[in-house]
């Protein structure tokens, strides 16, 4: 099952999708501040590979939004991951980083799987093959695109409600 998550890592610059947009390297960031994801705020759970996903957002503090994500499946965590969208100059990006259920890093200690900022657009936030879609105060849509060995590619949908 580790080999499948490790896929979410490689996301595809090429992929047509939907509700995910790409940033060419010749692209520039808009203006953006946390102030633009600050709905993001709170704890969320829905359903995600078989499983139940959840995620913990904090308020904008010290120019980033931090985040925890779990896994779990079959009554077993899968993976983690921990990050923050981060305030960098005039506009936002999107950093995390994968843990297996030992808390093993899978990527390498000084990397990080990073999104810049493509577009800001009424209730959607577009980083690069990864949007965030504010539905109301309780739901939440993310659309992620993940890239598999074979070269193709695919955009996946996550729902969350909020948890009080």
């Amino acid at each position: 099952m580790r080999r499948f998550f490790i896929l979410l890592i490689f996301i595809s610059p090429s992929c047509f999708s939907q509700n995910t947009l790409s940033f060419a390297d010749t692209s520039v960031s808009p203006k953006a501040t946390l102030n633009d994801v600050s709905w993001m705020a709170g704890h969320w759970k829905g359903e995600a590979f078989g499983g139940m996903a959840e995620e913990i957002w904090s308020p904008p503090l010290g120019d980033s939004m931090m985040f925890v994500f779990k896994l779990v499946s079959e009554g077993k965590v899968q993976f983690y991951e921990i990050g923050h969208i981060q305030q960098k100059e005039e506009t936002l990006v999107l950093q995390l980083k994968h843990f297996d259920a030992s808390l093993k890093g899978w990527e390498e200690k000084e990397e990080t799987v990073d999104f810049p900022l493509v577009k800001l657009e009424g209730n959607r936030v577009y980083f690069d093959g990864f949007t965030l879609e504010k539905i109301n105060g309780n739901e939440i849509n993310m659309f992620v695109v993940i890239g598999h060995k074979d070269g193709s590619s695919e955009e996946v949908k996550f729902n969350y409600k909020k948890v009080e």
